[in-house]
């Protein structure tokens, strides 16, 4: 440990005298102001709160070289605010660190006119991640102020770790190696004005054409509802990237007025649902936005424009279509709105969608969409589409594309008339209906409220897992549990809206193994875990799906490779499932390990008094990380076995084992990553 210097007020203590090359840390406990301009070699940690540290220009000098990242990697923190709350740091700048500013555990903390720049840089580092650096890196942070801020030329400008609720304004963020801004786990931000450009990371001069995982945003794992507003995220690796590497999507994401261009790679990219785009502009990369995965998205008055044009940024072109301004493919896009947007001169399609290749379309579509009042101009290609359904165009406007439309393998593709439109306002649609219901139970879907524009009668357009109805007003009785995509498309034969109900069917459940209150007699085992302090948590959780409670099962701490949970753990049920055939539960999950679950699962056995059956997915899969539907991403996802196995379910046997003695049940998954991961099971049962 360095010299400690103790500031209170205008005193300064020397606690003790270390060897020259370390650097002092100086310990704040009252309001505190530097000497103007004074640059000292020290570090500053905050350990009071309601205090305010006035730098007056002061410049803390940290113990590695500039421009040397090796010698940054191990340069510790400039500045610590930990554990406080009220705390304002201004006029302050920090740089020859590993990172600038670290906010942990902090609340209400103002960081005003500072400067962490000149931090840990690596421009030069390759593919993959290294460990948090940069300028300022935020862990548990809530209700700070980040304004009139700079952090230049370090590793990421802004890395938010479970840190909510912030308002981050009038920042410069630029030239960063790795990302400008960097979420994770990290909700209700405001992102206000930044300078947010040139998060890159790519060596030109050795013919590089691809940027290496680099990016002006960074938005991932549960990373929900954070607003955005008139920010420069202009020529990054990515523009804006929001990714669930682990499968952990981030929603609810809103992005108005930002200028996301000149983006190597991709302007936007996403693969998570539930995100909005507003008056964005996405021009001059390789593609606008490219979004797969990324169902319930809405993008409305954007511009995407000259995107892979072969004088600019071009990578990675697509067969069929080469690039585009808004492009959907790769993943499922359900129930998407594209509206008012101006795509041209884009080298390929204006607007671009694909179902699933392998299978042609069998296994998911684009489906439920609404084009509308788009203007679609001097691109290559129109539309470009295949393996789509219940796609609605509206007052469309398409003018000198070269080649025209070209969609194929597309079903319930409905136009409506030709755009411009005017004098005629678009109906609203709205849904009256249940988000879960119960398998044999009548249910009724309305839509009779939607509003219509003047005396213009309206038509109704439904889906029901692809299956076409008509009318106001709906009913259907599901006969089999599992998923249900309900989709609405009302129009007034001009113009469009659209609603939607992802269905959980249900079954309700004689006798629930464990998952209905039962917490306290479920047991563990860990693989890799013969130090013995791995843990696995279990908790009745409420609602639940089925009943009144589900289980939550936390490994924590995790020791990696499999955790098994066993119900019950006394091992002694001794059922009788002679004349049964099938387990049944329903599984949720989060997991902040990258890139998520690993090996086969789940897993599950049949444990008898001599022996067990082993279940495990056919070809190795893993449910979790490939589930069957895209919305099982962040909703339940059911899960059938045949306790004889099937295609689906390869079985083993070891020792002796009779359905007619089985004293437990166990069910095991495997995470990359030693982070404690989260799974919900409910309504476990053997029919």
């Amino acid at each position: 440990m360095g010299p400690v210097w103790l500031l209170t007020g205008c005193l300064c203590l020397v606690a003790s005298a270390v060897a020259a090359e370390a650097v002092p840390e100086i310990v704040v406990t009252n309001d505190y102001a530097f000497e103007p301009g004074v640059r000292l070699a020290a570090r500053l940690v905050v350990r009071a709160s309601h205090v305010t540290i006035d730098g007056r220009g002061a410049v803390l000098a940290g113990p590695g070289t500039v421009g040397d990242p090796k010698s940054l990697e191990d340069a510790g923190v400039g500045v610590l605010v930990e554990d406080a709350t009220g705390v304002t740091v201004k006029h302050l700048a920090a740089r020859g660190f590993a990172t600038g500013l670290v906010l942990r555990r902090a609340e209400a903390v103002v960081v005003v006119g500072c400067d962490f720049s000149d931090n840990y840089h690596n421009p030069g580092h390759g593919w993959g991640e290294l460990p948090p650096r940069g300028g300022i890196y935020a862990e548990g942070a809530r209700h700070c102020v980040i304004q009139e801020t700079r952090a230049n030329r370090v590793w990421d400008g802004l890395h938010l770790v479970g840190a909510n609720d912030n308002l981050i304004e009038d920042n410069d963020f630029s030239k960063c190696s790795n990302t400008c801004a960097k979420l994770w786990r990290a909700s209700r931000n405001k992102f206000l004005h930044n300078n947010l450009s040139h998060g890159i990371r790519i060596n030109r001069e050795a013919g590089e054409v691809h940027a290496r995982d680099s990016t002006g945003v960074l938005i991932e794992t549960g990373s929900d509802d954070n607003y955005w507003y008139g920010n420069d995220i202009t020529h990054g690796g990515d523009g804006v990237f929001i990714r669930p590497l682990n499968r952990w999507v981030s929603k609810g994401n809103v992005f108005v007025g930002n200028d996301m261009s000149y983006a190597n790679n991709n302007c936007v990219e996403s693969w998570s649902p539930g995100n909005t785009f507003i008056r964005n502009r996405a021009n001059h990369g390789s593609y606008g936005f490219w979004l797969g995965g990324s169902d319930q998205t809405v993008l409305v008055g954007n511009e995407a424009a000259f995107n892979g044009l072969t004088n600019g940024y071009h990578n990675a072109p697509e067969a069929g279509f080469g690039h585009g301004g808004i492009v959907i493919v790769g993943g499922p896009a359900t129930h998407t709105r594209i509206e008012g947007n101006h795509l041209h001169h884009n080298n390929g399609a204006g607007i671009a969608f694909r179902g699933d290749t392998a299978s042609e379309g069998l296994v998911w579509r684009t489906e439920h969409w609404l084009l509308q009042r788009n203007r679609i101009e001097h691109n290559r290609i129109g539309i470009w589409g295949r393996w789509g359904s219940a796609i609605v165009l509206a007052g469309n406007t398409f003018t000198d594309n070269a080649l025209g439309n070209w969609v194929t393998n597309t079903t319930d593709w409905i136009e409506l008339a030709a755009g411009p439109i005017t004098g005629v306002g678009a109906p609203v649609a709205d849904l009256m209906g249940p988000e879960t219901v119960l398998v044999g139970q009548k249910v009724r879907f309305d839509a009779a409220s939607s509003g219509s524009a003047g005396d213009l009668p309206l038509s109704f357009r439904w889906w029901f897992a692809g299956q076409p109805a008509s009318g106001p007003v709906v009913e259907r009785l599901f006969n089999q549990p599992g998923f249900v995509r309900v989709s609405l498309t009302v129009d007034n034969g001009v113009l469009a809206d659209m609603a939607w109900r992802d269905v959980i069917v249900v079954e309700p459940v004689d006798q629930e193994l464990g998952t209905e209150g039962g917490a306290v007699r479920w047991g563990f085992e860990l693989e890799n875990n013969d130090h013995g302090r791995g843990r696995v948590g279990f908790a009745d959780e409420a609602p639940g799906l089925i009943g009144n409670r589900c289980l939550r099962v936390t490994p924590d701490p995790y020791p990696g490779a499999y955790a098994t949970v066993i119900y019950p753990a006394t091992r002694d049920a001794g059922w009788d499932w002679s004349g049964r055939s099938t387990l049944r539960f329903w599984i949720r999950a989060r997991n902040p390990n990258v890139p998520g679950w690993q090996n086969a699962g789940p897993v599950v056995r049949l444990i008898g008094p001599s022996g067990h059956r082993e279940l495990r997915p056919a070809a190795e899969a893993n449910l979790l990380n490939d589930p069957p539907f895209s919305e099982a991403r962040w909703l339940w996802m059911p899960v059938v076995i045949a306790l004889a196995g099937d295609t689906r379910w390869a079985d083993r046997t070891t020792g002796e084992f009779s359905l007619g003695r089985v004293d437990a049940i166990s069910l095991a998954v495997d995470s990359w990553g030693g982070d404690s991961f989260t799974l919900w099971l409910d309504g476990l049962c053997v029919e």
